[in-house]
């Protein structure tokens, strides 16, 4: 009974990819790739829409691993006035819908001179990103015994060096969970570059996706708009399956403590 409720939740989840993937390939009846010849040929060309996408991606990632990583160290192993009241503070803002405060963030970025640029949206990305990922990276450092930074001292490293070659080894499964979460965000978000981004050639691959769905005479061009789900889902579910492992390791360790 177990493997036939598995099996069927397998469907259901593989499905929808399987569909999309289908028609793709498919137009009036018969096998076809015109529509990723169409989705690598419109507007700036998907290669400039990857490149975006790329640039964004490595930037939220990179940030939110390095600020999530020292933030989680300190609420881990220093006491500081006030460390409850900012650790309480930093995990309400994950009650706050993001969309509603995207106006506000778009005049602070044109005042920053940050408008309509990729750096001014990974910023807002990592935001988006720090509450789940600080919360994370405390949690596994904790899952860490305090010996072993004891251990580090008494060897002559200072607090930064325990961090980079004792502690960072053994929450490799936080940081991998963070990173993958931070990938999926910036890969997928469609709101954020839709408010903040205004130049075409500086689009990430979700706002060209919806673009591109409609075809003559405001038709919507469903073929040509799946091969563009397609080529987005892939690399998430590549990802995914490599890091599986310590994905899952990472809650365990990590989101499941304190």
């Amino acid at each position: 009974m177990r493997r036939l409720v598995m099996a069927v939740l397998a469907v259901l989840f593989v499905y929808p990819i399987g569909w999309s993937g289908w028609s793709s390939v498919r137009a009036d009846g018969s096998f076809t790739l015109d529509n990723y010849r169409k989705l690598a040929t419109y507007g700036e060309g998907v290669g400039t829409y990857l490149a975006n996408t790329v640039v964004l991606v490595v930037l939220t990632v990179a940030g939110t691993l390095l600020v999530a990583t020292l933030a989680g160290y300190a609420f881990s192993r220093f006491a500081f006035p006030g460390r409850g009241l900012l650790f309480g503070l930093i995990l309400a803002i994950l009650m706050v819908p993001y969309p509603t405060i995207l106006i506000p963030l778009y005049v602070l970025l044109g005042k920053l001179g940050l408008q309509d640029s990729l750096v001014g949206l990974a910023l807002v990305m990592i935001m988006f990103q720090l509450p789940f990922a600080v919360f994370m990276m405390r949690n596994a450092f904790e899952s860490v015994p305090r010996t072993l930074d004891d251990a580090a001292m008494v060897d002559g490293c200072g607090s930064f060096r325990a961090l980079v070659r004792v502690l960072l080894p053994l929450v490799t499964p936080g940081l991998v969970t963070v990173g993958l979460f931070a990938f999926l965000a910036s890969w997928n978000d469609y709101v954020a570059p839709l408010i903040l981004i205004s130049s075409g050639d500086k689009l990430p691959l979700p706002v060209a996706v919806v673009n591109m769905r409609v075809h003559s005479f405001g038709a919507i061009d469903y073929p040509t708009m799946q091969a563009g789900v397609v080529f987005m889902a892939a690399p998430c579910l590549v990802l995914f399956l490599a890091l599986q492992r310590f994905y899952v390791r990472g809650f365990m360790s990590g989101a499941l403590r304190g």
